[in-house]
C-alpha cells in the first residue's frame, strides 16, 4: 500500500496469555468460593430451630478461629475444607435424618489424632457458651491452628 510496509499483528505474546489465563483463574476461585459460602448461608438460613441457630454459632465459630477453612456444602450440609479442599467438618441438621440431636462431624482430614482412640463427631441439642469454647477447641486442633 502506497510506500507503507505491512505489518503482521501477532497477538498476545505466551507470557500475556499465560498471565490472562491466570487471572481468570483467580476470578474463578474467587467467584466459587463466593458462591460456596453464599450456599452454606442459604442452607443455614433454610434450618429449622434449633438447628439454624446451632449452624450459626458453629459458622461464626469457625470463621473466628480458623478462617483459613473454606465454606462448602457437604451432601446439603453445611461445611468446612482445607486448602486442598478437603472437607474437616461439617454440621448434619437433626431433620435430615429425623432425629432428636444434630451432629457436628470431623472426617481424616481433622488433625484429631490423640492415641489410639478419639472423638469424630457430636451430638448437639442446643449450644451453650461452655460449648462454644469446647467447639472453638476442636476446631482450632482439627485445623491445625492449635
Amino acid at each position: 500500500m502506497f510506500g507503507m510496509t505491512e505489518t503482521k499483528t501477532t497477538g498476545f505474546t505466551a507470557e500475556e496469555r499465560a498471565a490472562m489465563r491466570q487471572r481468570a483463574k483467580e476470578l474463578k476461585a474467587q467467584e466459587s468460593e463466593a458462591q460456596a459460602l453464599q450456599a452454606v448461608l442459604d442452607k443455614i438460613a433454610s434450618l429449622d430451630e434449633p438447628d439454624k441457630t446451632n449452624a450459626e454459632r458453629i459458622h461464626a465459630i469457625i470463621t473466628e478461629v480458623a478462617p483459613h477453612l473454606k465454606p462448602r456444602t457437604f451432601y446439603g450440609s453445611p461445611a468446612y475444607a482445607n486448602a486442598d479442599g478437603k472437607v474437616i467438618c461439617f454440621y448434619q441438621e437433626r431433620a435430615k435424618f429425623k432425629v432428636r440431636y444434630g451432629n457436628f462431624a470431623f472426617f481424616d482430614a481433622a488433625q484429631l489424632d490423640d492415641g489410639t482412640m478419639w472423638p469424630t463427631a457430636f451430638a448437639i441439642t442446643e449450644i451453650t457458651p461452655e460449648d462454644e469454647k469446647r467447639i472453638a477447641e476442636v476446631v482450632k486442633k482439627a485445623a491445625g491452628v492449635a
